[in-house]
């Protein structure tokens, strides 16, 4: 089992015959992920990549049966790449587009939010399950099959974390980049209790950073729910100054609880194994499963 993605998943790229979507389909086709289609408005009926395209995802749900898609539209068009998906069908929305207008996704996340599907971002590098699918932008050599779950507002902190935990000999059932935006569709909450229910994956890592109360929410739940599975935990930002954005939109420290030092006695509050310095993340999955 993983969770969001597998081999199953039936594919399509909005946003396909674009620079973006073009060169990182390949990558995601390369890689053996299960791509039906793509969806580019005024394009329907060419094929690209020796995959169908269609107008509308609507369409491609209709002839392909897609159940899962990727969106690299851009950002003034995207929040629309997401309800159009959510209204066609679609179960799973991984939105890669970074800038989309936050009063956008207030609309987007409004209108999906009785909507059967579940968005992933967006500003993230998208979801793998290694060995079945990668439906994002992240280094595929990089994930080992395995059992432990990462989560992560920050792509490349997702690679660096995914490489220490191969090099101790583990592996990921599943990696999620959430996205580092003020408004995104699945939390590290969220996130974290895929994880806790899915019965292949024994260890989660999450990786946070200032700004937001993501991580302080994570880590209750975790406590709530009686520490069922152990999770490592890294914040991101230790030294960044009050005030300031920090590379993401949404990592900023606005009050005392933003802080790293405050997320990081919160998680280890709540029975998480924190560490102070990502290059310590794969020993500590080790220490934590070696017990």
């Amino acid at each position: 089992m993983s969770v969001l993605v597998n081999k199953d998943s039936k594919i399509i790229v909005q946003g396909f015959t674009g620079s973006e979507g073009t060169f990182h389909a390949t990558q995601m086709i390369e890689y053996g992920t299960n791509v039906v289609g793509g969806v580019t408005p005024g394009k329907g009926g060419q094929t690209h990549l020796d995959r169908p395209v269609f107008n509308t995802v609507a369409e491609a749900v209709a002839k392909a049966d897609a159940n899962t898609t990727i969106i690299f539209v851009p950002p003034a068009f995207a929040a629309d790449a997401i309800m159009e998906a959510a209204d066609a069908g679609i179960k799973v929305i991984i939105t890669i587009t970074e800038g989309i207008p936050v009063a956008d996704m207030v609309k987007a996340s409004n209108y999906i939010a009785d909507k059967d599907c579940r968005l992933i971002g967006p500003n993230c590098p998208g979801v793998i399950t290694p060995g079945e699918a990668k439906v994002g932008i992240m280094p595929g050599f990089v994930f080992k099959k395995g059992n432990i779950g990462i989560i992560s507002k920050s792509g490349t902190l997702t690679y660096e974390a995914a490489d220490q935990v191969v090099r101790e000999g583990f592996g990921i059932s599943t990696a999620i980049g959430i996205g580092g935006d003020p408004i995104i569709g699945t939390t590290t909450k969220d996130a974290v209790e895929l994880f806790i229910h899915d019965p292949e994956t024994e260890a989660i890592v999450m990786i946070g950073e200032i700004g937001g109360q993501l991580e302080a929410e994570a880590a209750q739940y975790v406590k709530a729910t009686g520490n069922k599975k152990p999770v490592i935990g890294f914040i991101a930002g230790e030294t960044a100054p009050a005030g300031r954005t920090m590379g993401h939109a949404g990592a900023i420290v606005g009050g005392a609880d933003d802080t790293a030092e405050a997320k990081k006695r919160i998680m280890a509050e709540c029975g998480i194994h924190v560490v102070n310095s990502p290059a310590a993340i794969g020993k500590k999955v080790a220490e934590v499963l070696n017990k």
